[in-house]
């Protein structure tokens, strides 16, 4: 007995040793990233010592720029490499750290007592959960805690954060540290007969439009004829999948679909009980509408994204994920909500899975300048990863033309409160192909509602597919040509709001204005890129179900093809604008645009164009 206790008391004055020991470092510490707070953010105090953060490192990937060259040459129509899409085996081996990287960035965090939580399929993230007190150790920072002027919601964040010299060439992001997210779904619902009217809008003269298609109500059975679907039976459901994201608590509702189907698309209401539910980092399950949903009017965009995509693509096989924030989450006093940022919890979780489905639509979006640079560029290339095995990615374009209605608020992140147009991620990142949206039918033009005041009396804001260029990506060589064209064009309009160099977006546009949709059993109408978005991917699930069958690869990481060949499957929009900041914003015109980027699709010239098969009865 007397052995044991001496030999407990020896462990812990060696314990207690190494716990005194000053933490060691190869170099000093350097600032390795800082970032304005946003407006309408406000330092409210120091953030509790005990309030977990859970840390997502992004660590330097080996050979991102080999990944990258990899991607551009399966996705060019015009490259030998076309359609060869990369294994998920091949995709770790260029992006999964040296060893070099890994062995120091190990050290550091053991030099801190720290041991990794999880780590990305790839290892080039890997998480921690630790207290305030030791990130600011971690990082030689400090945490406060923030408040958003407009709902309160409270975050624990720091503007700017450290590292050891040596680690800064193998650590790209940290987070959450420096960002102020605020993640939204991109949807305008229509309560109480409160629409708005085009003055402008003329019944389509084509008869089958004219029967289908009422634009205060439009249906799946508008959108096949709009877009040529009608009669397409898939052929090759099983082999090809189509999905889509959820986040904020986010969950599509079974019954709501069911009521959907049996009403616009009887055949298909299979699909009510058939789609998949993956729940991600605690996410909501596959549950119906508890008191408090009702109450905050949860899954409104859940239950259009399933529906708008059951609509147009049965019978491929639907797959949902809802995501929450990064597990363990803790609330506290000062950050009641989980307030982590949701996409890279998603898209790693994804490349961890040995397949997926072909087309994924996401109907969220942050104020690209409340992302951090370096962290938005890591996200970019996890969703680059995912465009290399064969899949394509659409993002919705946001409702808010070139920036919010009231001008006061086009303002810039930069500490100088330059007025500029309001870009969003991950709408701007160029991997991903991003949806704008539009209204009416002969001819389709940019989708618009201005602010009015309904006959209830409420006063409902402004919605304008969103639209503009990205000040953290350069235009890709894809679009280089279309941007520049469209820049000299505007000869001088808007300069200095927008940077002429950036990605432009979107891409290509779906209708998205008064969508029929079911929620809590009944049916409304709800507008906005968040219905152009699952609609237009719902379409090319469509087109890669016809390549399937034709033996051939699916699209995969879209846009190269879309500039080069696709764009000639498109209806382009050439009437309209990207409203916002009190100006009427920019005009789509012949040819791309960033406002309906190149046009709506023509189902079967997209088929024809990327060598599909068409079934014989179509």
């Amino acid at each position: 007995m007397v052995g044991l206790i001496a030999a407990v008391v020896s462990a812990l004055i060696a314990a207690q040793a190494v716990i005194a020991t000053p933490v060691r470092s190869r170099t000093a510490y350097q600032v390795k990233e800082t970032h304005n707070v946003p407006r309408k953010w406000k330092r409210v105090e120091r953030a509790p010592q005990d309030h977990v953060i859970n840390l997502q490192i992004g660590v330097k990937q080996s050979n991102y720029a080999e990944l990258e060259r990899q991607l551009y040459e399966v996705s060019d129509p015009d490259h030998h490499r076309y359609g060869q899409h990369l294994s998920a085996d091949a995709v770790t081996e260029l992006v999964k750290p040296t060893e070099e990287t890994w062995g120091l960035v190990h050290e550091w965090l053991e030099d801190h007592g720290i041991v990794p939580s999880s780590y990305s399929s790839s290892k080039d993230w890997l998480m921690v959960a630790l207290p305030v007190s030791a990130v600011e150790s971690l990082l030689d920072t400090e945490y406060h805690t923030y408040e958003h002027a407009d709902d309160k919601t409270r975050v624990v964040r720091t503007s700017a954060w450290s590292l050891p010299a040596h680690l800064h060439a193998h650590i790209d992001t940290i987070q959450p540290t420096t960002s102020f997210f605020r993640a939204r779904a991109n949807a305008f619902e229509h309560i109480d007969g409160a629409l708005w009217r085009d003055p402008n809008y003329a019944p389509p003269s084509n008869g089958t439009l004219n029967q289908v298609c009422n634009v205060s109500s439009v249906t799946p059975e508008c959108f096949q004829a709009l877009y040529s679907t009608k009669g397409y039976h898939t052929q090759a459901a099983g082999k090809n999948q189509v999905g889509f994201t959820n986040y904020l608590g986010e969950h599509p509702i079974r019954t709501d679909l069911d009521l959907f189907l049996k009403k616009y698309r009887p055949e298909a209401v299979s699909s009510a009980q058939d789609f998949e539910q993956i729940v991600i980092a605690d996410g909501p399950g596959d549950i119906p509408l508890s008191p408090s949903d009702l109450e905050d009017s949860t899954s409104k965009e859940a239950n259009l994204d399933v529906q708008a995509i059951a609509g147009i693509s049965w019978k491929t096989p639907i797959t949902s994920w809802s995501t929450g924030g990064s597990p363990p989450f803790i609330p506290s006093a000062s950050t009641p909500d989980n307030s982590n940022e949701p996409y890279l919890v998603w898209v790693n979780y994804l490349l961890s899975q040995e397949s997926f489905p072909q087309a994924i639509s996401t109907s969220y979006a942050d104020d690209e300048q409340t992302v951090p640079i370096a962290y938005a560029r890591r996200v970019c290339q996890q969703f680059a990863q995912v465009g290399a095995r064969g899949t394509s990615l659409f993002f919705a374009s946001g409702d808010d033309g070139v920036g919010p209605s009231d001008p006061a608020e086009c303002i810039s992140n930069d500490g100088q409160n330059t007025t500029m147009f309001l870009s969003l991620f991950p709408s701007s990142c160029p991997f991903v192909t991003t949806v704008g949206a539009t209204q009416n039918f002969e001819p389709e033009v940019v989708a618009y509602r201005p602010a009015f005041v309904g006959p209830d009396g409420v006063a409902h804001g402004n919605y304008t597919s969103g639209g503009g260029f990205s000040n953290y990506f350069p235009a890709p060589y894809y679009q280089e040509a279309v941007t520049k064209h469209y820049v000299d064009s505007l000869d001088g309009l808007y300069d200095g709001l927008y940077n002429k160099e950036g990605r432009g977006y979107p891409d290509i546009s779906a209708q998205g204005l008064y969508f029929a949709y079911f929620w809590n059993g009944t049916e409304g109408v709800i507008s906005g890129t968040s219905a152009s978005t699952p609609l237009l991917t719902g379409v090319i699930s469509l087109v890669n179900d016809a390549l399937i069958a034709a033996g051939k690869p699916t699209l995969g990481f879209l846009n190269p093809w879309l500039y080069k060949k696709g764009w000639k499957g498109l209806t382009d929009i050439v009437s309209g604008s990207a409203h916002g900041c009190d100006v009427d914003g920019f005009p789509a015109v012949k040819g791309w645009d960033p406002v309906t980027g190149l046009g709506t699709p023509i189902f079967p010239e997209l088929v024809r164009l990327s060598g599909g098969k068409l079934p014989h009865n179509y």
